[in-house]
């Protein structure tokens, strides 16, 4: 090749190399320096520590929350379009037809519709945060229309300006993820159809009386009994129908502290993606300052503490939603049964435009007096009417959710802490608290319905009116505790209540193993610091995997004589032999967890097949719902159930491959048999190989990483992985080989010093930044996965000990608002 073409190639992959570069960088915001923003009314502060969150401090709430909403746009404007499109049902616009699934569900369950309600709701201060926030968004869309983040860029797309309406709707969507009951109704129907009542009431999980309650001395008790006669009663009309989101927190008292104020303790188990779910940042004016984690999309904070209180949340888990079958018109398909009435539904035309389609999809939701219409209308068995499910979801009712955070973020003691609460009506989480003054308490807000005699377990019929919500639990009368005479409360989102609570709340809870765990740890000592709140928040001790490793060692004669290990007998002895010395730790390179893990799978497979056949990949918590295909939930239940059959040798229940009865001692050697063969097949003889870390790893995955070079680019991982879903440090996955596709774990690890805020920690799985190019995209995962947390600084002299940038906003002459005087 010539010279002069050589430098001409050479020109032509520098200029690429440039351009590449420049998309790449270019979008990182200016974190030093000034800048001038139209909008505030006096100048802003914003100081960065070296993880890069950021300490806002104005002179007024509404230069605080417009610099929020500026600071969340500089580093997750991706994420907070993400997030929008995905309440609003505009997904399938930007991504083609992956979103239109999405979409769907979106424009039926109505999450736009149900925040519209809430504007005329808006109280002044709420108004004025929402606006001002949705302001400092759109100041920094205007002033940055050729750095916008480069997903934008991939996508070939500008946000439109950001509105209150935003932020209102992406909280339903919260909701949502958070409420999951209804899916549990059309699975406990079909199991009902499928084994009877009485076998399906033996499906679900009845809470272990040896696990603990939320609230302080109450009792537990079996519901096995109700659910037997719930489903009972359900079969009559089951028939009909012809179709077939979790988290530790906990608080001592300062008798229970080394420090002799109160200790408090978070980590809320969602989703990890990159950019994560929650955004570091501590805001201070002369009338609110209050530090912790924010919704990028959302002015405030949701989970920290102020100059008086902390508070930290866990999922609740109440029955908030209900499915009702509703009859419709053999001519009319708009027109359903009340009484012996025709009502004429709601229709609701949404169109949908799908990215790539010149016309748009119209679908037409019906909305009866219950609520939206999920799914299609059948032919009633003999008769011209037809049938379809409705779904009342408390989501779906008026909210002054906005105002709750608000006026929690000021809160300055218990009694306005219980008040602010009274507004935290979806999603329904436990509240721990503890203030300076030394009290701890609890409280479990939100709008719980009133039911009669129903347990909201199945679909019921909507046209008799005796399935009806009776309004809603009252709010003084909603689980709460304060300063109980033990020192301690825990929530993990095992039962709240027990017998001596007046209503019914859920029968939807978690089996209370991770509960148990965090205070037997916490009774261990007369004294706890920091240091051991650490030390629980990393407990990867499986209370679940000693159970079952016990129900197979104290086999262990029968097993090794068995015709299922009898070719691999001196393999199996090997790992019985380990598992009977077996500390229960389910660490990364544990081999007894990971025998653990796949002799518990396949035995579950074992015992439900039989019964269940196409049915057992929903119970064990797969394949639910159209856009949510792992229920965490689900699986937590089933491997309960499995684990109560095998303790209590219910034979009724074995059967072998041919549908003959079948032994305990013939499901635990067949389970065991299968796990070995598949990690001879998949990881070799060996049996020190058998790491659990090397078959249980996380990526943290980008939204937009489908193709590989993008995943190359914008995803993290895969590391090795210590836990489960029933350790304190949960690591959920679902329920299918290979076992590396994890699910949820920790989105925030929190320990909060009432005796010293600057003496607080946390964490986050990823880092600040939404931009890939930062630093700060995922510096935090180190530390997350080390088990490390990095200080929270909040005093002024603490702040300014740790900075790293600083960046001062100021206000354009003229451009000032009258939200801020």
């Amino acid at each position: 090749m010539k010279p002069s073409r050589l430098l001409l190639v050479a020109v032509s992959l520098a200029g690429l190399g440039a351009l590449a570069r420049n998309l790449w960088r270019r979008p990182l915001p200016q974190t030093t320096g000034s800048e001038t923003v139209p909008g505030l009314d006096q100048p802003v502060q914003v100081i960065r520590d070296r993880w890069a969150v950021p300490h806002l401090y104005a002179q007024s709430r509404w230069d605080l929350f417009f610099a929020q909403g500026y600071v969340h746009a500089q580093d997750r404007l991706w994420q907070m379009e993400f997030s929008r499109r995905l309440g609003h049902g505009r997904l399938a616009e930007i991504v083609g037809e992956a979103g239109f699934e999405a979409d769907h569900l979106a424009r039926t369950a109505g999450f736009t519709r149900a925040a519209r309600q809430d504007v005329p709701l808006l109280d002044d201060d709420a108004r004025s945060a929402l606006q001002a926030y949705a302001d400092g968004v759109n100041a920094y869309i205007r002033g940055h229309q050729d750095r916008l983040p480069l997903e934008f860029a991939l996508l070939r797309q500008r946000p439109a300006p950001w509105t209150p309406l935003d932020t209102l709707t992406y909280g339903r969507v919260q909701g949502w993820i958070l409420s999951h009951n209804w899916e549990q109704e059309v699975l406990q129907a079909a199991l009902i159809a499928h084994v009877g009542p009485e076998r399906a009431a033996q499906l679900r999980d009845d809470y272990s009386p040896g696990n603990p309650i939320i609230l302080p001395e109450q009792t537990c008790a079996s519901l096995a009994g109700e659910f037997v006669a719930q489903f009972r009663r359900a079969a009559d009309w089951l028939p009909l129908l012809r179709y077939q989101g979790l988290s530790n927190n906990w608080v001592i008292s300062g008798d229970r502290s080394t420090t002799g104020k109160p200790l408090l303790a978070n980590d809320p188990h969602l989703g990890l993606d990159l950019p994560g779910i929650w955004y570091e940042n501590h805001l201070s004016c002369p009338d609110l300052q209050v530090a912790g984690v924010s919704f990028p999309g959302v002015p405030g904070v949701v989970i920290g503490h102020n100059e008086h209180i902390a508070w930290g949340v866990t999922a609740s888990v109440p029955d908030t939603q209900d499915l009702y079958l509703e009859q419709f018109h053999p001519d009319d398909p708009t027109l359903y049964r009340v009484g012996e009435e025709w009502e004429r539904a709601r229709v609701h035309r949404e169109e949908i435009q799908v990215r790539g389609e010149v016309v748009s999809r119209v679908v037409e939701v019906l909305e009866t007096r219950h609520g939206p219409v999920v799914t299609s209308q059948l032919p009633l068995d003999g008769e011209s009417q037809r049938v379809a499910l409705a779904l009342r979801w408390v989501g779906s009712e008026p909210s002054r959710l906005t105002r709750s955070v608000l006026r929690l973020n000021a809160a300055a003691d218990w009694r306005e802490f219980t008040e602010a609460l009274r507004d935290f009506d979806c999603p329904s989480q436990n509240f721990v608290y503890a203030d300076r003054a030394g009290n701890i308490g609890l409280y479990v807000p939100g709008r719980i319905p009133v039911r009669g005699d129903d347990l909201g377990l199945v679909p019921v019929p909507g046209w008799t009116g005796e399935h009806e919500w009776q309004g809603w639990i009252p709010h003084e009368e909603l689980p709460h505790a304060l300063n109980p005479a033990q020192g301690y409360l825990v929530s993990a989102n095992n039962r709240v209540a027990g017998v001596e609570y007046p209503h019914h709340f859920s029968c939807e809870q978690y089996d209370g193993q991770r509960a148990r765990r965090i205070t037997d740890l916490l009774l261990e000592k007369d004294k706890l610091s920091a240091d051991d709140f650490a030390r629980i928040q990393q407990d990867v001790h499986s209370l679940s995997g000693t159970e079952f490793a016990a129900l197979l060692t104290s086999s262990s004669s029968a097993l090794l004589n068995h015709p299922a290990l009898r070719e691999h007998r001196a393999q199996a002895a090997r790992v019985l032999s380990l598992l009977a010395t077996w500390d229960g730790r389910l660490t990364t390179e544990s081999p007894e967890a990971t025998v653990y893990e796949l002799a518990e799978h396949f035995a579950a497979r074992r015992v439900f097949a039989p019964w269940l056949g196409d049915l057992t990949d929903r119970y064990l918590g797969l394949n639910l719902g159209p856009i949510f295909h792992y229920s965490s939930h689900q699986t937590n239940n089933s491997r309960s159930v499995l684990r109560r059959l095998l303790r209590d040798d219910e034979a009724d229940w074995f059967r072998d491959e041919q549908g003959r009865p079948a032994t305990r001692e013939d499901i635990l050697a067949g389970a065991l048999a299968d796990a070995l063969a598949y990690l001879r097949r998949y990881r070799g003889e060996e049996v020190d190989n058998w790491r659990w870390g090397d078959l249980h790893r996380i990526t943290f995955h980008h939204t937009l990483a489908q193709a590989k070079p993008l995943q190359r680019l914008l995803n993290r991982g895969p590391y090795p992985l210590a836990g489960d879903g029933n350790t304190v440090n949960a690591a959920f996955f679902r329920p299918q080989l290979p076992l590396n596709d994890y699910s949820a774990g920790p989105s925030w690890r929190m320990i909060l010093d009432l005796s010293d805020w600057d003496a607080s920690v946390g964490v986050i799985p990823g880092g600040q930044s939404g931009h890939p190019a930062s630093p700060h995209y995922d510096d935090q995962i180190p530390l997350w996965r080390a088990g490390q947390y990095h200080p929270l600084a909040w005093s002024r002299p603490k702040v300014e000990a740790v900075a790293r940038e600083r960046l001062s906003l100021l206000p354009q002459a003229g451009t000032g608002t009258p939200g801020g005087a």
